[in-house]
């Protein structure tokens, strides 16, 4: 019976594995379609579409650029979707994260290291209060996350640019944003000629103890159990409500701190004027990775390169950036299509099945 079981968890991880891969190649068929049809030099196009980010030091350090926020994003849904709660204020955290961030760069004058060490600890914090008020929400008034979390996002958004206009803001900028940080909470550049940045180390670290949090932990598997089975959980005696809180405010505090390392690691000072989409991003990366924090960088990785490499196409020929939209869109649909190559696990499954069947009977014959 064990082995019937373990035979058939190692065919859904292959099937999710297969299924993801496929969903990637025809997104990527799809869009090379579109360039050939569309461009007067395809071939240009898609040379700078597959080899433009590895051309040169400056487009390399912007894909590992683009990945850093990725990392904690990506991870902190993870957390979160493994409890099955849908809960977009990830995409709030980070922004709000970022601004409490840039209030303690700003307002305080600590020693280096100490100094970075609070912006990222109260921009963390910040982040999980961001993401826990539509947990508590959900669990005080059965309010579902998907529209609460949508709206503590728009919450987070003018609130953050209150502080950052009316509070931090720095008149003598010419435009609109905060003073300057204080150098010692800045993370430090790493390679030259890039804004590559200490926090692609922090996220790395991130990842790890993700990782090791959701399978390695009696607090991760409880979170599994209950993203699996709500019911069964309640019956091993899970105090359910503990770990859906507990989820979503490890989610928060891990995007509040990616907030963070993006500000205090690519600006000298806090400027934007919109919601970054980082939180999205992050939910697309979770999703793709199948919420397991240890395919996050891979994951990552890819959208990272797929952005650089359309960036780098539309500024070469005459394909727009906006086929990179194209792109997550497909895999999206295809990922989250649980029928999606159905067909081929289940004949795999009662193969396995059969050829189980066939063992037993043979050895009672035998």
């Amino acid at each position: 019976m064990l082995s019937r079981m373990t035979n058939k968890n190692n065919v859904e991880k292959q099937f999710e594995i297969l299924r993801t891969l496929v969903a990637i190649a025809i997104a990527l068929s799809i869009a090379f379609i579109i360039i050939l049809l569309i461009s007067d030099n395809p071939i240009n196009a898609l040379a700078s579409f597959v080899i433009g980010p590895l051309t040169t030091t400056r487009r390399l350090g912007n894909i590992v650029e683009a990945l850093i926020p990725l990392l904690f994003t990506g991870t902190a849904v993870s957390l979160i979707f493994s409890a099955n709660q849908t809960n977009l204020a990830v995409e709030g955290a980070f922004f709000i994260g970022g601004v409490g961030a840039s209030f303690m760069a700003t307002q305080l004058n600590l020693p280096p290291g100490i100094h970075l060490v609070v912006a990222l600890i109260v921009a963390g914090i910040i982040g999980a209060l961001a993401c826990g008020i539509p947990a508590i929400l959900y669990i005080k008034f059965d309010a579902r996350p998907v529209v609460s979390s949508l709206m503590v996002n728009y919450v987070c958004l003018y609130l953050g640019l209150a502080v950052i206009n009316h509070v931090i803001r720095d008149p003598a900028a010419g435009f609109l944003a905060s003073f300057k940080f204080n150098k010692t909470a800045v993370l430090p550049k790493i390679i030259k000629g890039t804004n590559v940045h200490f926090g692609i180390f922090l996220g790395i670290i991130i990842v790890i103890l993700g990782y090791l949090y959701l399978y390695k932990y009696k607090k991760g598997y409880e979170i599994r159990m209950v993203g699996k089975n709500v019911d069964f959980a309640k019956y091993s005696g899970i105090n359910v409500n503990s770990v859906l809180m507990s989820a979503q405010l490890l989610g928060g505090f891990i995007a509040g701190m990616g907030g963070a390392v993006e500000v205090l690691g690519m600006y000298n000072r806090f400027q934007y004027q919109k919601l970054t989409g980082h939180g999205f991003d992050g939910i697309l990366v979770g999703i793709i990775a199948k919420n397991n924090p240890k395919l996050v960088p891979l994951t990552a990785l890819f959208l990272a390169y797929i952005r650089v490499g359309a960036d780098v196409m539309s500024r070469v020929s005459d394909i727009p950036i906006e086929l990179v939209s194209i792109i997550q869109a497909i895999i999206i649909m295809f990922v989250v299509a649980e029928r999606f190559l159905y067909k081929l696990k289940h004949k795999k499954i009662v193969s396995l099945s059969r050829n189980e069947i066939n063992e037993k009977e043979e050895i009672v014959n035998g």
